[in-house]
Order: structure tokens, then C-alpha cells, then sequence
């Protein structure tokens, strides 16, 4: 890889990575709703990509249930795990997406696994256990467990994707907002009374955020990313996104002052190792689920 392109990749995780942080942000020190920041970020992404949403790629049934589960779904769990949970956490639990990915591949598009890819899985799922684990065993945290609700959808999504051909990334960006903006529209009215009073409260910093995370990181990230998959081969360009969950942890610890002791190090440290040895593997959906599980963050 050219220096060019690894200072792009770079740059590219490090927006991924910020993002985290600035939601942690707006749904905890801001006061905004989750599922009304959600919203407010797909409609961004809607009118900035409208240009691409048509002709609509078929199977449509399909490509909605995709982008939901990929983007209104995912993105709205992970943003309600920010208010609970810290970036740190949300950034090495989530991980735990990408053996889910690899199982569902397994069931719905006949991909093989070997022991490699098998000890990569158990090493994920052990440093995730261990990320959630505290005094008292498995932690109920309400945040960590929106995280893996989020890990499900977006894993889900990842798979049925592949089912789908000829979908650019605009153009699956612009069905995502599209599709995910009406029923986050829904459910913040009906779960989140006075949330435009909280957002305009909130002002301009929720503004700058939303706008960043449309537009910065759904929209350029994203494209960049997708230019550097076209260069490059899959399991060159996807254990280097792992870029994005440690400097997602050295944000947390340096912004927000996370918690970061020897069980949260050593979690960490087994998880990415287990995604690590999954994405040096060829298999078919590592790089989309590895791009949407670093946009979410």
C-alpha cells in the first residue's frame, strides 16, 4: 500500500473513531435523545445522497430490510448504548459482530470455516465476555447489551447484503438514510416526548454533530473506503481498520476519562486479536461488516 493510501486509511478509521466520541457526546453531556439524533443523521444522509437513490436496485424487499437492520437499527442501538456505556466499552464489545458475521455466513451463504477463522471467533467472543465482565459476573449493563443488539442487526444486514448485486456505495448510502429516517422519525415521537425542545436546546453543538456525522462520517468516510476496497485486496485493507476501535479507545480514556484497567486491557487485547486472525481469512463479508461496524462507532 502507498503511504498516500495508508495515511487515507488512517485518516478514514480516525473519523470512525472520533464519531464514537462525539455521539457519546450529544446523547450523554448534550441530553439528546438517541433515536432522535438518529433520526436527525439519516436525514442528512438522505438529502445529501438523494441524488443516487434512484433507480432503486431490486430485490427491493431486500435492500429495505438491509438498510433498516444496517442503518436505522444498528446506528440507533449503538447510539443508545453511548448514553449508558462508555466509548471504550461500546468500541471492543461491538467487535463482537464480526464472528456473528462470519456464522451467519456459514448458515446463509455456505462459507466453510476453518480452525483459524473457529479460534478467532472463541478469542472475540472470551475478550468480549471479559470487557462486560465485572465483581458481581456478566454485567447487565443496559448500554453493552444495546451494543450487541446493534452487533446482531448490522451482522445481519452485512450477509443479506451480499445477496444483493450491483448496489454502489452511494446509492446503498442514500436507500440507508432513505429508508431508516421515517421509521426513526416514528419512534422518537412516540418513545422520546420533547425531543425537538431537547435538540434545539442543545443547539449548535448538536447541529455541528449531526452534520460531522452525516455528512464527514456516513457520506466522505464511507466513500473513502470504498475507493481503497476497489485498490486494494479485502484481507489487506479490513485488520487495518482495526486502527478504529484503538484510537476509539484512546479517545475514550483521554476525552472522557474512560476506565481502562488490566481486565478491560487484556479483554481488549483478545478481542482484536480474535478479529484480527478473522480478518487476515478470505471470506465474503468481512470488509462490508467491518465498514459499517466502524461507521456505527
Amino acid at each position: 500500500m502507498s503511504l498516500r493510501d495508508f495515511g487515507l486509511l488512517a485518516l478514514v478509521c480516525l473519523v470512525w473513531a472520533s464519531n464514537n466520541i462525539v455521539s457519546k457526546y450529544v446523547v450523554s453531556h448534550l441530553g439528546s435523545p438517541p433515536l432522535f439524533y438518529a433520526a436527525a443523521r439519516f436525514a442528512v444522509v438522505a438529502l445529501a445522497t438523494l441524488p443516487w437513490l434512484l433507480p432503486m436496485p431490486r430485490p427491493r424487499w431486500r435492500l429495505v430490510v438491509v438498510a433498516l437492520l444496517m442503518g436505522g437499527g444498528n446506528f440507533a442501538l449503538i447510539f443508545m448504548g453511548l448514553k449508558y456505556a462508555t466509548p471504550s466499552s461500546v468500541a471492543v464489545v461491538s467487535q463482537i459482530g464480526v464472528p456473528i458475521t462470519t456464522l451467519l455466513s456459514v448458515v446463509m451463504l455456505g462459507e466453510t470455516i476453518h480452525w483459524r477463522r473457529g479460534l478467532g471467533i472463541a478469542l472475540t467472543f472470551m475478550g468480549v465476555v471479559a470487557v462486560m465482565w465485572s465483581s458481581t459476573g456478566l454485567s447487565a449493563s443496559a448500554g453493552l447489551l444495546y451494543v450487541v443488539a446493534s452487533a446482531i442487526a448490522a451482522s445481519l444486514g452485512a450477509v443479506m447484503m451480499k445477496q444483493i448485486e450491483g448496489v454502489k456505495p452511494l446509492q446503498f448510502q442514500a436507500w440507508v438514510g432513505f429508508a431508516s429516517v421515517w421509521p426513526l422519525v416514528l419512534l422518537s415521537a412516540w418513545f422520546e416526548p420533547g425531543q425537538l425542545q431537547a435538540g434545539i436546546a442543545a443547539g449548535w453543538p448538536f447541529l455541528a454533530a449531526v452534520l460531522y456525522s452525516g455528512l464527514v462520517v456516513s457520506v466522505g468516510a464511507h466513500t473513502g473506503y470504498y475507493l481503497l476496497i476497489g485498490r486494494y485486496e479485502a484481507n489487506l485493507i479490513s485488520p487495518l481498520t482495526l486502527m478504529t476501535p484503538l484510537a476509539t479507545i484512546a479517545l475514550g480514556v483521554a476525552i472522557f476519562h474512560d476506565p481502562f484497567g488490566l481486565r478491560m486491557a487484556a479483554g481488549s487485547a483478545i478481542a482484536l486479536t480474535g478479529v484480527l486472525i478473522i480478518a487476515l481469512r478470505r471470506n465474503q463479508v468481512m470488509p462490508l461488516l467491518l465498514a459499517i461496524r466502524n461507521r456505527a462507532q
